[in-house]
């Protein structure tokens, strides 16, 4: 095939319309991923309160899950854009390869970590029997049952790789579609199947994110026609791997870091009432809805920038940095009047209690007010990655949630002001944001900058 044919749209295609057409199926689906996360917590709550602190505390453990799986995307996601910019089709198959090889060895990781944690991961977290035995049920479910989370995460990540974005659509949102109408009949018994609680929520999900990668596989093998797929790709090299995690375990340490985080915000929440910790838990969900879409314009963003420092075209480079800054920005903007508008109305699609309510609005309020930083902070942390300088995310990652926010929450927390602990969230934003403007100086000054210099001889 000539190298004109083989010419990727990342590099030709006008880069406003670009970033739209890349990001918008990724914002789309991301929405619905929001949405079936939404919907298992809508559905849980009305069971009780303690089914909903289980499965809102078993968001660190699966988040570590995410995390690995996205951070190991991440890393095959700019290998293999750049692979593809700089026209080395061999080096871009070996990268997805050794991608769905690593995802699979994750997903038996996560088998191992389901069948020993779950238990012990809820004991230290609080001693209500109601809560440790059905997030013991629900996480078991999600870890011994996640290969499809991880293979179905990398095949969406190829997908994009190449621009295939519309097909990550389909991916997650039948999932999702699946998700949303089996938890209701699973948690409540609907029908022929039997009543399973809080673990038919976890039944729900994994079916859902099995079918995802059951297409994911299909999609890859029919129409990304830019990758070679075959088994002697699936061996794992140690350069290509090691290229991979340069990048995506920057993205897995921040991943693991905000597991750590929300652990330690619900013991200090616990401290207080568990009723906190409910709300901190519809927060995430509610978040979701917000940067959810975010994270699928950066999802759309890394594989245009890596291609471009690939090809050496700083120009590309610049102009979709600041696109992405700034619909960031005006999402996030959106979401911060949403939050500060209708606080209660938004607690209340998940049965809050009174109690629930008294504390959810004003932190709803507080805490929403760093959304806009985070925007400007999200993208720059992924144009980092996409440049290969993801170490840059993961210090500014480290900063934020576990040299600011966690000590900052417990500091206030001495106050016996349950109010003043969500301030810790805000005034962590604002570090982040100041440590993203001083690398993203760095990044222009240094990386970007001297793109379009002629290659040394």
């Amino acid at each position: 095939m000539s190298e004109q044919i083989r010419e990727n749209k990342m590099g030709i295609m006008p880069v406003g319309r670009l970033l739209f057409t890349m990001s918008l199926p990724m914002m789309i689906s991301m929405l619905v991923q929001a949405l079936y996360n939404v919907v298992d917590s809508y559905f849980v709550a009305q069971l009780s309160q303690d089914a909903l602190n289980a499965v809102s505390l078993s968001f660190p453990l699966q988040n570590l899950m995410i995390g690995v799986a996205v951070g190991t995307g991440v890393g095959v996601n700019a290998l293999l854009s750049r692979s593809l910019g700089e026209k080395n089709f061999e080096a871009a198959n070996e990268a997805a390869g050794n991608g769905l090889f690593l995802a699979f060895v994750s997903a038996i990781a996560a088998i191992f970590l389901g069948l020993l944690l779950p238990r012990t991961f809820f004991l230290v977290q609080t001693d209500i029997p109601g809560i440790v035995e059905q997030g013991t049920q629900y996480l078991t479910i999600c870890c011994t049952c996640s290969m499809g989370l991880f293979i179905g995460i990398m095949c969406e990540r190829l997908l994009q790789s190449t621009g295939n974005t519309i097909y990550t659509l389909a991916t997650q949102g039948v999932g999702a579609v699946i998700n949303i109408i089996m938890d209701p009949v699973l948690i409540f018994g609907l029908g022929p199947f039997p009543t399973m609680g809080v673990a038919g929520a976890a039944v729900a999900t994994v079916a859902g994110q099995i079918v995802g990668a059951i297409l994911g596989i299909i999609f890859n093998l029919a129409v990304n026609r830019e990758l070679t797929f075959g088994l002697k790709y699936l061996k794992p090299r140690g350069q290509v791997v090691g290229r991979i995690y340069s990048v995506g375990v920057p993205t897995i340490v921040m991943n693991s870091i905000g597991s750590v985080m929300v652990f330690g915000i619900n013991k200090i929440l616990m401290g207080f009432t568990d009723a906190a910790t409910a709300v901190f838990g519809i927060y995430f969900k509610l978040q979701s809805f917000i940067f959810m879409p975010v994270f699928g314009l950066n999802n759309g963003m890394v594989p245009i920038i890596a291609y471009n420092y690939g090809a050496r075209n700083r120009e590309r480079i610049l102009r979709t940095r600041k696109l992405a800054i700034i619909a960031a920005v005006s999402i996030m903007a959106v979401g911060l009047a949403v939050a500060e508008l209708i606080p209660a109305q938004l607690l209340g699609i998940f049965n809050a209690s009174d109690e629930m309510l008294e504390i959810g609005e004003p932190a709803l309020r507080i805490i929403c007010t760093c959304f806009v930083f985070a925007g400007y902070g999200i993208v720059s942390g992924s144009v980092f990655q996409a440049l290969g300088h993801g170490v840059l995310s993961m210090v500014t990652s480290i900063v934020r949630q576990l040299v600011v926010l966690l000590p900052a929450a417990f500091l206030l927390s001495l106050t016996g002001r349950l109010e003043l602990v969500w301030l810790a969230f805000p005034i962590a934003e604002l570090s982040a944001v100041v440590m993203c403007m001083l690398f993203n100086r760095k990044i222009i000054r240094e990386v970007i900058g001297p793109l379009d210099d002629p290659l040394p001889s």
